[in-house]
């Protein structure tokens, strides 16, 4: 007589997910592989993902890729290797793509608001500071800041309102009368007729005008036509409506003499 190997047909009757075991003649035991539970007549894969989310972080997903076996990927928003995820800010880098002059504030995954700072204006994108600062800022204005700041001429950086008429910066730089001015002590009165007190205003509001006193003391006379506004009939003004939060600026294309 020779013992019966259960085992030997059909695997004995186990799953094919199963190994069968010979224990005495004629009896086995089916024991499921690696990877699988059940009774070893029925043997089912084992999804990690279901116990603990894997082992994966709680910001991470858990992705079953076989038996038993799962990657851990963080979710958007966040990162790591999928075990450990980190929220990532916004406003970490380059303050969240707001304004250098606004506040970055994380609001949820993805998302963040941009405000400006106090003394500023704008959308938190953009922010700006007062017309006295804005001038500086500008390539178009930055030589009218420069004579200001030559003569210590700060009338535009208190509370205003203010309306600035600037001559571009190539103006500026290509007029020989400046040096003249200057060496005679005239200056502080040619920059401050550019400047007008008590009024912030705008290129619509120009157009409804035809003479405002600056601070120089003169007046500057207004002349609107269909598509343009031209100051003593002769400087245009090509860029406008530049607003800061004590006034406005407009680029003008000549230089106003009183």
């Amino acid at each position: 007589c020779s013992a019966i190997d259960a085992c030997e047909s059909s695997n004995g009757g186990c799953s094919s997910r199963a190994e069968c075991r010979r224990t005495t003649p004629g009896n086995r035991v089916c024991v499921c592989r690696a990877g699988y539970t059940g009774d070893g007549i029925i043997c089912l894969e084992i999804n990690p993902c279901l116990v603990n989310n894997g082992g994966c972080d709680r910001n991470a997903e858990c992705t079953q890729t076989g038996p038993n076996q799962a990657v851990c990927n963080c979710l958007k928003g966040y990162s790591g290797d999928g075990k450990t995820c980190t929220y990532i800010s916004l406003c970490s880098q380059n303050n969240g793509g707001c304004s250098e002059f606004a506040i970055c504030n994380d609001t949820e995954l993805s998302e963040r608001t941009c405000t400006c700072k106090p003394n500023y204006i704008g959308d938190g994108f953009k922010c700006r500071g007062n017309i006295f600062q804005e001038l500086l800022r500008n390539t178009n204005t930055s030589k009218f800041y420069f004579h200001l700041e030559a003569l210590s001429i700060r009338d535009i950086s208190g509370p205003g309102p203010f309306t600035l008429f600037v001559p571009h910066t190539a103006v500026l730089n290509g007029d020989p009368r400046v040096k003249d001015w200057i060496a005679k002590g005239v200056m502080p009165q040619v920059l401050r007729y550019h400047m007008v007190g008590c009024a912030n205003l705008l290129y619509k509001d120009l157009t409804a005008i035809t003479n405002i006193t600056s601070l120089q003391g003169d007046l500057i006379h207004i002349n609107h036509s269909q598509n343009s506004l031209v100051l003593n009939n002769k400087a245009e003004i090509i860029v406008s409506d530049a607003v800061g939060t004590n006034g406005v600026i407009h680029v003008i294309n000549q230089i106003l003499v009183p």
